[in-house]
């Protein structure tokens, strides 16, 4: 019998599960960790450390890099709130021997970071939105899907990818936990369910409204604790002959192209192929495809799988590339954090050298990642004067730790500054596009990975 267990109050470490029988590592894996004294709501919400595998319960879990302690990413303080730091919490980055998924070595209860005022919509980026009008476009022509089907997208944020079946007739549900973003969806005229979703939730919904013919799950399944219930609700949801498609940056690009500021506390694993493989056989599912998008979030993978059918050859040439970098050998991972010590150490200097010529710097993107590059980095108010964002549920607010004020884009050309930091990086193309303007009045761009570059 499946069991739902609801997040309680922050007090407590709580998740969902999977099915009643599941191993005891999917359940018993934390160890927790002493509460941070420097605040109230540190204490009320320690960390836990992971003492066992997300995926596969093996406990050799090898750390290759630490960003220090660094505040929640998303949970953007408002300018009033003064006199008290932020909470500031572990965050390093472990490899599993066991099934090379690499994953945070400490862990925050989900309802901590996914809380009422999460502030991220997906529909604010003109690139996301590009991209998943061609996945559904690609979807419908390739799976035949009509007005008798259902796609199923969890984490469906705004409704941002679900809006754009509706040129196609096909039915849609979402399942979106954070309220924000689940209303906006509502909103645009999307079902969506506010629930996170979990093997019971799974079970529940093909019994209430049928098997999927695709569930959808793109930039969530790193934000997911319990990897094993996520996937087993997928496969109980997923029709015989349907599909899962998820897509998540993959963790050869960060190491390759540097990526550390990926690493945030919403981010608790960091995928390979040969991870999701075996991540996914575990409940039945074949990987049957692989396409690599080199160009979104500096670097993602759309993994399909099914309960039928075998591996392609693209997956089949995937999975052997990943083998040759050693992504499933700690090796790749072990001078990692050497590399970012390095790139963090010339950013600074950069940064510094600018400011000591007298140049203005601001930054574009509030994004997670913009939060641990700059506090890991030790970057603050007095080298950035303030952030910019499109996001309106942004403006107005500070980023984490840095306390550096979040404003409008037209702050570019109200305040000119000389350079801008791009902390969204993975979107450079599309913010040196809209902010011309900027450039054209002798405005330039420090692009801090795979190295710093003034651009």
């Amino acid at each position: 019998m499946a069991v739902r267990v609801r997040f309680r109050a922050p007090d407590t470490v709580t998740r969902p599960i999977g099915p009643a029988s599941a191993p005891r590592h999917w359940r018993n894996r934390l160890s927790t960790a002493p509460p941070d004294p420097r605040t109230d709501v540190a204490a009320a919400n320690p960390a836990t450390r992971v003492t066992e595998c997300r995926s596969c319960g093996s406990a050799d879990l090898r750390e290759f890099l630490s960003l220090g302690s660094t505040p929640i990413a998303n949970a953007l303080p408002d300018p009033a709130e003064t006199g008290t730091p932020d909470a500031s919490y572990p965050l390093a980055v472990g490899f599993c021997a066991g099934c090379a998924l690499v994953q945070l070595t400490h862990e925050l209860p989900a309802e901590i970071i996914f809380g009422a005022d999460y502030p991220y919509f997906s529909s604010f980026s003109d690139a996301l939105v590009k991209h998943s009008g061609e996945h559904v476009d690609d979807l419908v022509a390739q799976r035949g899907l009509d007005g008798n089907s259902l796609v199923v997208e969890l984490a469906s944020n705004d409704g941002y990818l679900l809006t754009q079946f509706a040129r196609h007739g096909v039915p849609t549900l979402g399942v979106e936990p954070t309220p924000g973003p689940a209303a906006a969806a509502r909103e645009a005229g999307v079902d969506t369910l506010e629930e996170f979703f979990t093997a019971s939730l799974g079970e529940t919904l093909r019994a209430e409204r049928g098997p999927a013919d695709a569930i959808l799950a793109n930039n969530v399944m790193a934000h997911v604790p319990d990897l094993n219930g996520f996937v087993a609700g997928m496969a109980a949801l997923v029709a015989d002959d349907g599909v899962v498609q998820v897509e998540n940056p993959c963790v050869g690009d960060l190491l390759e192209h540097n990526e550390f500021d990926t690493v945030y506390h919403e981010h608790f694993c960091y995928f390979s192929t040969l991870a999701v493989q075996r991540l996914f056989a575990r409940h039945g599912l074949t990987l049957i495809d692989v396409e690599h998008f080199p160009n979104m979030h500096g670097g993602t993978l759309r993994w399909t799988a099914s309960k039928q059918g075998s591996p392609s050859e693209r997956a089949e040439a995937q999975l052997e590339k990943e083998r040759a970098a050693g992504l499933d050998d700690y090796a790749a991972y072990r001078d990692f954090g050497e590399t970012v010590r390095r790139n963090q150490a010339e950013l600074v200097e950069l940064l510094r050298s600018l400011r000591a010529e007298g140049a203005s710097v601001a930054a574009y993107g509030a994004a997670a990642k913009g939060a641990t590059l700059l506090n890991s980095s030790g970057i603050g108010a007095n080298t950035i004067d303030f952030v910019v964002d499109r996001n309106t549920h942004k403006q107005g607010k500070l980023i984490p730790g840095a306390r550096i004020p979040i404003l409008d884009p037209q702050a570019l050309l109200d305040r000119r500054p000389d350079y801008v930091l791009l902390l969204a990086w993975n979107f450079a193309e599309e913010i040196v596009r809209q902010q011309q303007a900027y450039a054209d009045g002798g405005g330039r761009f420090v692009v801090p990975v795979p190295r710093p570059k003034i651009v």
